[in-house]
């Protein structure tokens, strides 16, 4: 006997999201049976002989969305159909599930959502209880599923192994980096965590690891040569070589023969970065050219990550090795700065703030509206007894009222710039204000 659907919930896209929030009982909850459950019953394509697009996975501490936004303004140029989808939202749930980088419409999610109801909800099955997040996994896969695309771009969400993401099988699975972050799910062990993250690769499959072999744990690299995967890592199958005006990749084709680029232009995102997603286009086997991967170099821009507005400097920064990465670059121009940061209560607050220290000459502290958020003062006290000099803090519901004392200082001249950092919920609130934040494209670190 087949399976009946149930009449399920309707509702416009906000009602959606209110009830996706309170459906489950937990926020983040690992696991790949009952999501894949749920896609099995709605026939999603998760193998590479059930579809025609080429997958291109990403997971990483940091660099993954750098990296696949890289990849979609390569595979645009080139003139391929590109669905991408990234975590979190800066302003729109919509800004997750992309259409050759435009958002998806509120109608196209909602009827994505009603029919993963009636498949969780079936008459003669058990239901099935889905997170936000993988509600919103399996919209995308939806989506991409019912348009004519040749290319899928998927950001694990945290980890790799057990993140809803990891449904479908990657016909190249990339790791960015490596770095101690959600250590309440992924553990404090640096290996431990690489092989969570190495669980993308799939066995035969191609592997591109965007670290250099003395920074990324090796246990990344051991898991891919235990699958015999085809393996490609930054510093030893494929490099980036800087020249003044321009930088040369060379790496390996789709057959694994030695390919070389010259005279590409410096990216706007990081270069290891670039690289990287030069190499996994290039085993996914996309028709490139050098003059689209030129273009797309140098089209690709990142919400939230070394986002210039006005005097105002964003970045996502919220962990250790973002936060070391962006003290090397504000190194190369000192400023008078100021720094507005608000964060969750389980980051590493005192590893992400320390590097930090000796560019910014001052700090305003902020609330953020989740109860996982740090208390301004407790993150105030942190700054403090790292010997910062923190002037104002604000709880949430008056944090607004810090972008326009900000934009003050900046029109007094009181100070060079204002780095907003720390969380995904600080940027949405500043970005928001802003005159041109809602035509800025929004797309996840």
């Amino acid at each position: 006997m087949s399976s009946k659907p149930v009449k399920t919930f309707s509702g416009s896209l906000d009602a959606w999201l209110k009830r996706l929030e309170n459906l489950h009982s937990r926020e983040i909850d690992l696991g790949l049976e009952r999501v894949g459950e749920v896609a099995r019953r709605l026939g999603l394509p998760l193998t590479a002989e059930s579809r025609r697009p080429q997958v291109l996975t990403f997971a990483g501490t940091n660099g993954k969305g750098s990296t696949l936004t890289l990849s979609l303004a390569i595979a645009q140029a080139a003139g391929l159909r590109v669905g991408s989808y990234t975590s979190p939202h800066f302003l729109r749930f919509n800004e997750r599930i992309q259409l050759d980088g435009q958002p998806v419409e509120d109608a196209e999610l909602v009827a994505a959502f009603e029919a993963i109801e009636a498949a969780r909800l079936q008459v003669d099955r058990p239901p099935i209880s889905l997170s936000y997040f993988e509600f919103a996994t399996l919209a995308a896969l939806l989506i991409f599923a019912e348009a004519d695309l040749d290319l899928w771009l998927l950001e694990v969400g945290l980890g790799g192994r057990l993140d809803a993401v990891n449904l479908v099988d990657a016909d190249v699975a990339v790791v960015t980096t490596v770095g101690l972050d959600h250590q309440e799910y992924l553990g404090s062990d640096l290996q431990v965590i690489g092989q969570e993250k190495a669980g993308i690769f799939r066995p035969g499959g191609k592997a591109v690891l965007g670290s250099s072999p003395a920074n990324l744990p090796a246990s990344v690299r051991q898991r891919a040569e235990e699958l015999s995967c085809h393996i490609a890592q930054l510093g030893r199958e494929f490099f980036r070589e800087d020249q003044e005006q321009s930088w040369t990749w060379q790496g390996l084709d789709a057959q694994g023969k030695p390919l070389k680029l010259d005279a590409l232009p410096w990216p706007q995102l990081p270069w290891d970065n670039a690289a990287t997603s030069i190499q996994a286009l290039m085993l996914a086997a996309c028709p490139l050219t050098t003059a689209a991967i030129s273009q797309g170099l140098q089209t690709a821009q990142l919400t939230g990550r070394w986002q210039r507005q006005g005097g105002w400097l964003l970045d996502v920064a919220h962990n250790p090795q973002a936060a070391a990465y962006m003290a090397a670059k504000l190194k190369e121009t000192p400023k008078r700065r100021l720094a507005v940061v608000g964060m969750m209560a389980d980051k590493d607050q005192q590893g992400t703030l320390e590097p930090l220290l000796e560019r910014v000459d001052a700090w305003w502290v902020t609330g953020l509206p989740t109860p996982r958020a740090a208390a301004p003062g407790d993150l105030a006290g942190v700054l403090q007894k790292l010997g910062a000099r923190v002037e104002q803090m604000a709880d949430w519901d008056e944090a607004a009222r810090l972008y326009r004392e900000g934009e003050a200082a900046l029109a007094a001249g009181e100070v060079d710039e204002i780095l907003v950092l720390g969380s995904f919920f600080t940027l949405a609130l500043f970005l928001e204000l802003m005159p041109v934040s809602k035509e800025a494209s929004c797309v996840t670190v």
